[in-house]
C-alpha cells in the first residue's frame, strides 16, 4: 500500500481575478475550493492513476471535516488523526495578472497526537511506500521526517521525501527510495547559481552522495532529471501546453513517478509518466487528470546522459 503523509494540510480557496487592486473591494470572476496539501495532492493523482493509498496526517475543526468528506468524494482513502484544537488551515490562492498565495498558519500538534502518528506508521510493512510531503508546521521540530524514517527505518518500507532544505537534508542519511528537489531548491541547498544542466547533474549527484538512491528535479519548462540508483542520468522533456496552475504539479510528478515504476520496474518509465503528470496538472486548472496525462506522455522523450 502507498501511504502520504501531510502534517499542515489545508483547504486551498483559489480565485479569479481581472486584476487585484489592494486597499479595495474585489469581486472575484470564478472560485473553488480543493483539499490541499502536498501529500493529499499526491494521494489524489495516486488515486486518478489507478493507485490505492491512504491520506493521513493531522486534521481539525469544519476545516477537516471538508478535507476528508472532499476525499472520500473522490474515493481517496483517508486516516487523518483529529485534534482537538483550532482548524485546519485557508490558504488563499489568487490568479490574476500575477499569482498572489496567502497560506495558513495551521493548529498547534501536541507530543501525544504525534505519538498517534508513529503508531500508526508503525504498523508499516516491507513493499509498503511512505511518501512524506510538504512543509510541517511551525511548532514541529526540522528534524521530524528523520524521525519518521528512522522510526520505520526497520520495516523496510520504500520512503519518498518531496521538502526542502533541512527537512530534506536531515533524512539522506537514511537512503530515501526517491528525493525530489525542483531546480531553484537545489540551488537553496547549495547556496549556488545553476547556470546550466550540467550543473544541476553535478548538485543532484551530490544529493545522491549524501545518501538518497534517485534523485529526481522538476526544471518547469526545461523538463526534470532524474539520478537513478544504478547511475542513469535520464533526462526528460516537457510537453506542449499554456500553464495555467503551477500549485501541486511537482506533486503530480512524484504521484506519476511512483505509478511509472510500480507499473513497469523501469525508471524511464517512471519519469516518463512523472513529466506527464506534473505538466497536466500545470496545464489544468485542478490536478491532472488521467486523460490528460496520458494523452501528454506522448510527447515525452528521455535521453540518457
Amino acid at each position: 500500500m502507498i501511504y502520504t503523509v501531510t502534517l499542515n494540510p489545508s483547504i486551498d480557496y483559489v480565485i479569479n481575478l481581472k486584476s487585484l487592486n489592494i486597499g479595495q473591494i474585489n469581486r472575484v470572476n470564478s472560485e473553488n475550493i480543493y483539499p490541499g496539501g502536498k501529500g493529499i495532492n499526491v494521494s489524489r493523482v495516486l488515486k486518478t492513476l489507478g493507485y490505492d493509498n491512504v491520506a493521513t496526517g493531522f486534521i481539525s475543526g469544519f476545516t477537516g471535516d471538508f478535507i476528508i468528506n472532499s476525499l472520500c468524494e473522490l474515493d481517496v482513502k483517508s486516516d487523518f488523526i483529529k485534534l482537538d484544537n483550532g482548524f485546519t488551515r485557508i490558504n488563499v490562492k489568487i490568479k490574476s495578472n500575477e499569482e498572489t498565495e496567502i497560506n495558513g498558519g495551521g493548529p498547534h500538534i501536541s507530543d501525544e497526537k504525534l505519538k498517534e502518528l508513529f503508531d500508526k506508521l508503525s504498523d508499516l510493512k516491507e513493499d509498503d511506500i511512505l511518501i512524506l510531503a510538504g512543509s510541517i508546521p511551525s511548532t514541529l521540530s526540522e528534524d521530524l521526517y528523520e524521525k519518521i524514517i528512522k522510526h520505520v527505518e526497520n520495516n523496510k518500507v520504500k520512503v519518498v521525501v518531496d521538502a526542502t532544505k533541512n527537512l530534506l537534508l536531515n533524512v539522506l542519511k537514511y537512503n530515501p527510495f526517491l528525493i525530489k528537489p525542483n531546480n531553484h531548491e537545489l540551488e537553496e541547498i547549495f547556496n549556488v547559481k545553476l547556470d546550466n544542466l550540467n550543473d544541476i547533474i553535478t548538485y543532484a549527484k551530490k544529493l545522491q552522495e549524501m545518501g538518497a538512491r534517485n534523485v529526481l528535479v522538476s526544471m518547469g519548462k526545461d523538463g526534470a532529471l532524474l539520478i537513478t540508483e544504478n547511475g542513469q542520468v535520464l533526462i526528460s522533456n516537457a510537453p506542449n501546453g499554456r500553464v495555467i496552475n503551477s500549485v501541486g504539479a511537482g506533486d503530480s510528478m512524484v504521484a506519476g513517478f511512483i505509478c511509472g515504476y510500480l507499473n513497469s520496474n523501469s525508471y524511464e518509465e517512471a519519469l516518463k509518466l512523472g513529466s506527464a503528470s506534473g505538466s497536466a496538472t500545470a496545464f489544468s486548472s485542478d490536478l491532472a487528470k488521467k486523460e490528460l496525462i496520458y494523452e501528454l506522455i506522448k510527447e515525452i522523450k528521455v535521453e540518457r546522459r
